[in-house]
């Protein structure tokens, strides 16, 4: 294949602005708020799900506390019931009257007993309560750090974007002044060389693979026209000759 030597040069600059999008479109995919927003998003996965455990333990607890509650009340009822019957003088029997008294009493403890379940019971609430309390403001800060991590990333890639759009369009404009059978050759080669399809022989060195050509090499490349299109023997890419080639 030949081609003049200002396009295989222009082919230089098609690489360049590849080499060019290929890094931008990596530096979009890895901007560092990406690895922010991954890290909070699993720090919020686990607060959301520790504060459903604490407001389930805030409700579980508040069933018990009601029941329990009802429990002290229907002690204290039946309590008062017996104290009216004993005061009334309507048990005349004293065998009667020692029972209700014991029932007094032993209603009494009942009721003590009930509520120190009830007391405890509200501890527990409110430990349940106060732990929600702390695990709803550390969800909403989260919130607030992946909102602000998501509003950076958001402009970085608009910014690279814009980068991309303008090179993009530079690379069409450059290619479009490439020899088309240069250029399909070129795209070939890069797809199969890494991204890569033409390197420039500096200073006697591919700077596709970074080999230096042995003397047989340079000779052969010497005797070559102008407008020949040369390939590096390591790496297969196009080898373009510039006036720092070494030659």
């Amino acid at each position: 294949m030949n081609a003049a030597p200002a396009d295989q040069i222009r082919l230089l600059d098609v690489q360049a602005l590849d080499v060019r999008l290929s890094q931008l479109s990596h530096k979009r995919e890895n901007l560092p708020e990406l690895d922010e927003i991954d890290i909070l998003d699993a720090d919020l996965t686990q607060l959301r799900d520790l504060l459903v455990a604490a407001q389930t333990e805030d409700s579980d607890t508040a069933r018990e506390q009601i029941k329990a509650e009802q429990d002290v009340d229907q002690v204290r009822q039946r309590a008062a019931r017996d104290q009216k019957r004993l005061d009334s003088g309507a048990t005349t029997s004293p065998k009667d009257l020692e029972n209700l008294q014991h029932e007094i009493v032993s209603l009494a403890k009942r009721q003590g007993a009930l509520e120190d379940v009830v007391l405890e019971i509200m501890e527990r609430r409110e430990s349940a309560q106060e732990r929600a309390a702390e695990l709803t403001e550390r969800v909403a800060s989260v919130e607030a750090k992946i909102a602000d991590a998501s509003t950076r990333r958001d402009a970085a890639a608009e910014t690279i974007e814009a980068e991309m759009a303008t090179a993009t369009k530079e690379r069409e404009i450059v290619a479009g002044s490439v020899p088309a059978d240069l250029l399909k050759l070129y795209e070939k080669l890069r797809a199969q060389q890494g991204g890569v399809g033409a390197a420039r022989l500096f200073q006697r060195h591919c700077e596709g693979c970074r080999l230096e050509l042995n003397i047989t090499e340079v000779n052969e490349i010497k005797a070559a026209a102008p407008d020949e299109v040369l390939r590096c023997e390591n790496c297969r890419r196009i080898l373009i000759r510039t006036p720092e080639s070494g030659l």
